[in-house]
């Protein structure tokens, strides 16, 4: 008799933007004429830059001629645009990494959620509280997370370290009678606070992780939204290669959303139990994975260009537009925030400690406004609501609008 796999059975509900899109799809059957404003699952709006979508075309040519077609890649990525990523870091933070420690794949998303597979059933995991939810969800499917406490809305095994308004939402180092976890999911610019941590605080966290023999799972998917001097790479933090993994995104650095193309970073030297994290890796990659598209591939190094990098750059400032205006007309309006500076993320309290689904629901029905409730990141993200600014100048316009409306100004 087939034996389903129980870790899966015991996930709560729906994936969270799952349940956005049902209560989405209720209210446009039921309001047809009435448009909604999507700010709410992080996708970008902006065209590809017309670099990549010049090296696209390129490359689709290149797949009618058989002396440039291209079928199976390497499944660690091709060396073209491996070498491209490591010049990157080095000219983007002074950060040396070498060429074959970068493994190109179909996102972080991916990543986040496989790179566990190479540890033991009964690791012991931190995550941040409110957390992206890929990292909680994958760890319960692999059966580590214990058991879902439908009340408190936690696992019992996982490790959750609380980012409030108190500590900036930035998770502290646990104290020496608390449980010393050995993944550690950090998350800078966070999703969904749009909090950073600063340097002193990442030096602290790889002290500890070196102390300790533990392993930090670094997901710099926002990175390039950093406007203050603060670091971009865990790897510009001294002894991080020794400790960490770097997982990074064509996404929100470039649009690819739809594309699909991203990369992990794992230094040579990182090893536990005698074990090359990278020769793991790569072992899993290639029994599990044909590496991410040629096509995809191509644009992605175009993305390095000169022309490229300031495209980029110029729809990243679009977005930060964005944020800067939400930022502005919110705090106006005596909202409370946290956010929008180095990220594309507003993270707002909600009004008389509303709970967030019921703001959802509120934002939904009066203003047709979509955005995420706090609480499906996790129960410190009760109370809280999180905006993107991945919208069109027009679409957060309007929402802010509308938003001052349903408010009554």
């Amino acid at each position: 008799m087939i034996q389903i796999n129980q870790n899966y059975t015991k996930l709560p509900g729906n994936y969270l933007f799952a349940d956005i899109s049902r209560k989405i799809s209720l209210y446009q059957q039921r309001h047809p004429d009435k448009p909604l404003i999507r700010l709410g699952i992080g996708d970008v709006t902006r065209p590809l830059a017309p670099a990549i979508i010049s090296q696209l075309h390129q490359a689709v040519d290149e797949q009618a001629e058989t002396a440039t077609f291209k079928g199976y890649g390497p499944e660690q990525g091709y060396a073209f645009l491996r070498e491209k990523i490591a010049k990157d870091y080095q000219n983007r933070c002074g950060v040396k990494i070498q060429a074959d420690e970068i493994f190109v794949s179909d996102g972080s998303k991916c990543d986040t959620g496989n790179f566990g597979e190479l540890f033991a059933d009964d690791t012991k995991v931190a995550v941040c509280d409110p957390v992206y939810p890929v990292y909680v969800d994958s760890n319960a499917m692999a059966g580590r997370a214990g058991t879902y406490n439908q009340k408190t809305g936690r696992w019992s095994q996982l490790n959750y370290l609380p980012c409030l308004e108190d500590n900036d939402f930035l998770p502290q180092i646990p104290g020496p009678a608390e449980p010393v976890p050995d993944l550690i999911y950090l998350c800078f610019p966070n999703n969904p606070t749009g909090a950073m941590a600063g340097r002193e605080l990442l030096e602290d966290w790889v002290a500890y992780a070196r102390e300790h023999g533990s392993l930090i799972l670094y997901d710099a998917a926002y990175a390039a939204f950093i406007r203050e001097d603060l670091p971009l790479s865990i790897f510009e933090i001294e002894g991080a290669r020794s400790c960490a993994v770097e997982f990074c995104s064509f996404s929100k650095l470039a649009g690819f959303t739809g594309i699909r193309l991203g990369y992990a970073v794992i230094p040579d030297e990182l090893a536990f139990q005698g074990v090359q994290l990278n020769a793991l890796w790569s072992r899993r990659q290639t029994t599990k994975f044909n590496g991410a598209c040629c096509l995809a591939q191509s644009a992605g190094a175009a993305v390095f260009s000169e022309a490229g990098q300031q495209q980029i750059k110029d729809a990243i400032r679009y977005y930060q537009e964005n944020a800067d205006l939400m930022i502005q007309a919110l705090s106006e309006m005596g909202f409370k925030l946290s956010g929008g500076v180095n990220a594309p993320y507003i993270w707002l309290k909600t009004p008389d400690n509303m709970p967030s689904w019921d703001f959802f629901d509120l934002l939904l029905n009066e203003a047709g406004v979509v955005g995420t409730p706090g609480s499906g990141f996790g129960p410190c993200g009760e109370g809280y609501f999180r905006l993107t600014a991945f919208g069109t100048h027009e679409h957060t316009a309007q929402a802010i609008d509308r938003i001052k409306q349903s408010f009554g100004q």
